[in-house]
């Protein structure tokens, strides 16, 4: 929508965007089709990790997050290290003057106020703080959109973190244990909410076995009464493939000293997993969700030997639902992969390493199906996908009516988003009305 003087609202979006990440580019995804449904004469335009990336995919003009270009590398030379800290503070000034160009700067999604994988507090924490103050000091709205958060040790990155939170317009999270988080480092979140992840958001892959539900905005309008259906089921008929999402794991911050023991732990006990599996004769389909998990599914392929293990290259959340739509169950570590799975309606068994995927499994009614990533069992892992494929039925069931109840749930965010940080253009059109 155009204010009343005609001119469009310039809107940014911010984050790690473009970076080889699907779970965030899918975020950045659900937000651009809210803004093209609701605000289609916005000016938009971000400010990320991979600028070639976004303005290829979605069309939009992109500029660099850093200055420095080895931002993400390790500096060891004195020529690194002072190249760096110079970035640091040169930083300053582009995102100010990026943030000034904007009425709106939108942070969708995205773990942005947790440290759940290692992190370093002058890495992005530092430039979502340089994001927000920038908006508080040029009265720019800035809204961090549905993002996951947790309390976090280290004093400089919650410092940061806790900081960037108080400075933002408008805050709503992927879940209540993120606000609760944010509450306990000193946030007042009595006006902030609650919504699903802004996956939830994005269209479902239409299949021959699989009707989808539409996207929460979009031309589609609101979701059908319904939701997703069941797959049908036949007894008689052979056991279907598993998709099994990988990750490159090594724990998080607090984990820095045994990385690489919790690494090949989760490696040897995913092999193992795969390894009985087929073993069984079941056909095992490997996906990943950041190019990073590539090494971990040459590692796989390597140990186990078999054509009836192959490996997808998805490039985008929809690729990977289209996986996971034609598979009879999953098992997957990533968040946005679990989160593929549950609004495919496809049943999932959950390797949890951090609170957040099992604060995802019970809200989805699969509370039952988590497995320690830190501490891979292979015995316990197939005791419980066993387990999770002789409820098949009745959790398919349970998931039609949760991605309804999501969809819902998206459509008010969406509607109090625009109440929040478009109020210039409030007035020129009626706010939806959630289902």
């Amino acid at each position: 929508m155009t204010p009343a003087n005609g001119t469009p609202v310039r809107v940014g979006v911010f984050g790690l965007l473009g970076s080889g990440n699907l779970g965030n580019d899918g975020s950045l995804e659900a937000v651009l089709g809210y803004l093209r449904a609701e605000h289609p004469e916005a000016d938009v335009d971000a400010l990320c990790g991979g600028p070639e990336a976004v303005t290829t995919r979605f069309g939009i003009p992109a500029t660099r997050l850093h200055w420095y270009g080895g931002e993400y590398r390790t500096a060891s030379r004195a020529g690194a290290i002072a190249a760096k800290g110079l970035g640091k503070l040169v930083d300053v000034f582009r995102t100010a003057a990026w943030v000034r160009r904007h009425d709106v700067v939108i942070v969708p999604g995205m773990g942005v106020l947790e440290a759940t994988l290692p992190l370093r507090p002058w890495g992005f924490p530092y430039s979502l703080f340089l994001l927000c103050a920038s908006g508080r000091l040029l009265r720019t709205r800035v809204g961090l959109v549905s993002v996951g958060a947790a309390t976090i040790g280290n004093r400089p990155t919650r410092a940061l973190v806790r900081w960037s939170a108080r400075l933002a317009a408008y805050r709503s999270y992927r879940d209540a244990q993120s606000r609760d988080a944010m509450r306990a480092m000193g946030v007042d979140t009595a006006r902030d909410e609650v919504y699903p992840d802004l996956a939830f958001a994005l269209p479902t892959p239409r299949s021959p076995e699989l009707s989808a539900s539409p996207p929460a905005f979009g031309r589609e309008g609101p979701p059908e009464q319904g939701g997703t259906p069941s797959a049908p089921s036949d007894p008689s008929a052979p056991p279907g493939p598993v998709c099994v999402g990988v990750m490159d794991f090594h724990g998080g911050n607090d984990d820095r000293a045994r990385a690489d023991e919790i690494y090949r732990r989760y490696l040897d006990g995913t092999v193992r997993f795969v390894r009985a599996l087929v073993e069984e004769g079941r056909a095992v389909r490997l996906l990943t969700g950041d190019e990073c998990d590539a090494s971990v599914v040459a590692a796989i392929l390597e140990a186990v030997d078999s054509p009836l293990v192959t490996a997808a290259e998805p490039s985008s959340l929809a690729d990977l639902m289209k996986e996971m739509a034609a598979a009879d169950t999953v098992v997957a570590i990533r968040y946005h992969n679990l989160i593929c799975a549950l609004k495919t309606g496809t049943p999932v068994l959950a390797l949890c390493y951090a609170a957040k995927s099992d604060a995802l499994m019970a809200e989805m009614g699969l509370g039952a199906y988590c497995h320690p990533a830190r501490e891979v069992d292979a015995d316990r892992l197939l005791e419980q996908f066993r387990a999770l494929e002789k409820h098949s039925a009745e959790l398919r069931q349970t998931l039609t009516e949760r991605n309804l109840a999501a969809a819902r749930r998206l459509e008010h965010q969406f509607n109090s988003l625009t109440a929040a940080l478009f109020p210039a253009t409030d007035h020129a059109h009626t706010l939806r009305k959630a289902p």
